[in-house]
């Protein structure tokens, strides 16, 4: 494929790219776009969510002419292939942004799709199921850079640039042309999704993304001349997405928390929470994806030895080390510390209820211990239904007695109850 083709290529995936998602964009603004019954999200939203897919449609578009124009050569069967891996991926991912999917279920299409790719490029056995297994995870690794607004788009445009001169340099421009489509697709994305984003990549374009580039990564390696470092070079262009899935996994291990629920915990996140913009996020991701990326192109191409890919490992690792610091998960609720004044009152409460209580005992306690008095000499019971009731004593007049009361004095009780009478 010369290179006249992979440029036109590149500029028709750009225009189809930027058309597509201006459409996408007018309808997901429009003012009087309904809400889904039901209590959904609103259509606009969904629209957004699902922008990717203009991504997709112009990349996948003039891709897939330049290969039926022929424009691959040799290699079109290994292209056709990636494409067809990639678009799959892609449609998964569009249903997952409508309806979620099990996560078992989109690690199922990516590893079929990453099989298609290897057994259409004609691996090894052993060489093939270290691809599938680099595909699936890079995929998913790029994936979850899908957490603030152009993070993923510039990261990729930077990361497929890089795989664009490793394409050239090593010799076969086929395999040049669906990073050249990916570098001019994102770029025209990239306008609609820059902060305040009016279009999101979502699951379809991320998986898309990551998919393209991790693939199409293992078919330069895998065509790499032998005396070239490709494997030193290469994996260290996912350096960035790598280094984002390491942190999210140490930090939710560290704080005892699912691996797979969604946290506010992505570098990213952890930027934000020590006042750097969302853009300056995205810039500052970039340019950290572009270290390791061009270290790693320069390497590939002859220009550097291989231990310079060290440099900027270490600093990733350092830079790791430094996010992890930053506090990302809110500390748990607990019960406001009491106050003297609350702590003076509900003591104070705790006083009166305690003498009420000590109160009515003693005066229970009192009480049965008055003993009955004894019937008087020649008075007889009422009988049943009149007066006083069965048993109870009364005087000689014939009214009842009066008990005793607790002070102790029963003469004068009874003279009382005497005179009454």
């Amino acid at each position: 494929m010369n290179v006249l083709g992979i440029i036109a290529s590149g500029v028709a995936a750009l225009f189809i790219t930027v058309a597509l998602a201006k459409s996408a964009r007018r309808v997901a603004l429009r003012p009087h776009i309904p809400d889904e019954p039901g209590g959904r999200a609103p259509r606009a939203e969904a629209l957004r969510r699902t922008g990717g897919a203009t991504a997709v449609l112009g990349i996948g578009t003039a891709t897939g002419a330049a290969l039926w124009l022929g424009a691959a050569d040799d290699a079109a069967g290994s292209v056709g292939g990636l494409l067809a891996g990639a678009v799959a991926v892609a449609a998964l991912g569009l249903v997952h942004d409508l309806k979620p999917l099990w996560a078992a279920l989109r690690l199922a299409v990516q590893t079929a799709a990453a099989v298609l790719v290897v057994c259409l490029a004609g691996l090894s056995p052993a060489a093939g199921v270290l691809a599938v297994v680099w595909i699936v995870l890079v995929t998913n690794a790029f994936a979850l850079l899908d957490h603030a607004d152009g993070l993923l788009t510039a990261v990729g445009l930077v990361t497929a640039a890089g795989l664009l001169a490793c394409a050239f340099v090593g010799g076969d421009p086929a395999l040049a042309l669906l990073p050249a489509t990916l570098v001019a697709g994102l770029a025209g994305f990239l306008l609609h999704n820059w902060h305040p984003a009016r279009l999101r990549l979502g699951a379809c374009g991320a998986q898309f993304t990551g998919f393209a580039l991790a693939a199409s990564g293992a078919l330069i390696q895998a065509a790499a001349p032998s005396g070239r470092t490709a494997w030193a070079a290469l994996p260290a262009l996912a350096t960035v997405a790598l280094a984002d899935s390491a942190l999210v996994l140490i930090s939710r291990r560290r704080a005892a928390r699912s691996p797979l629920r969604a946290t506010d915990d992505h570098i990213a996140h952890r930027l934000r929470r020590v006042r750097v913009t969302v853009p300056g996020a995205a810039v500052l991701t970039a340019l950290w994806a572009g270290v390791p990326v061009a270290t790693g192109a320069l390497v590939y191409a002859e220009l550097l030895h291989p231990a310079f890919l060290l440099l900027p490992l270490a600093g990733t690792a350092a830079a790791v080390y430094a996010l992890l610091r930053i506090p990302a998960y809110d500390p748990p609720r607990t019960a406001p510390p009491r106050t003297g004044s609350s702590r003076t009152a509900t003591s104070r409460a705790t006083q009166d209820r305690t003498t009420t209580v000590r109160r009515r005992t003693e005066a229970a306690d009192a009480g049965a211990a008055i003993p009955a008095a004894a019937p008087a000499t020649g008075v007889k019971g009422s009988a049943p239904g009149r007066g006083a009731p069965t048993g109870t004593a009364r005087t000689a007049a014939g009214h009842p007695t009066v008990p005793p009361p607790p002070n102790g004095r029963p003469a004068e009780a009874a003279t009382a109850a005497a005179e009454r009478g």
